[in-house]
């Protein structure tokens, strides 16, 4: 039996990437507040008021790892919620002004890190290879037996 080249394998790569990104993102960002909960505080900056289905849509976050992230957000200061006045049911998400300086200063160290991570590429692969991952991304969201690809190519 033939081994696979793992660098081939998505799943590999991504594992890998991820990784990278965690260490970068630890030592240059925050050791406090992780990835998906800054990308909920950079959300509501540009969308202030969403409730938190459309804040996890936004982010690519399934309804329970958005229900945790915003908790935290909520108990360290950093959101508040409001009911909604036309759906009582609904809460609705703005960053305190606390949760907006902690946002505009990660916003900078982010982009330091993103800066540092895509380092081996030029401008134009970076470009590329963001637009790339972006589509990826995009699809595989939309995928909802991830068995109906497989089938189609039989």
């Amino acid at each position: 039996m033939a081994a696979v080249d793992l660098n081939s394998q998505l799943g590999h790569l991504a594992r890998r990437l991820q990784q990278a990104h965690h260490l970068l993102w630890n030592t240059m960002v925050s050791e406090e507040i992780t990835s998906p909960q800054f990308a909920v505080l950079n959300t509501l900056v540009t969308e202030p008021g969403l409730d938190q289905r459309t804040v996890g849509e936004r982010v690519g976050l399934d309804r329970s790892t958005i229900a945790e992230v915003i908790g935290r957000l909520v108990s360290r200061g950093l959101l508040g919620k409001v009911r909604d006045p036309q759906d009582g049911r609904r809460f609705l998400l703005r960053l305190t002004e606390e949760g907006e300086r902690v946002q505009r200063k990660l916003a900078v160290r982010a982009a330091r890190m993103n800066q540092v991570f895509l380092a081996p590429l030029s401008g134009d692969e970076r470009t590329l290879f963001l637009g790339l991952i972006q589509r990826v991304s995009d699809a595989a969201e939309g995928l909802r037996n991830p068995a109906e690809p497989l089938a189609a190519q039989h």
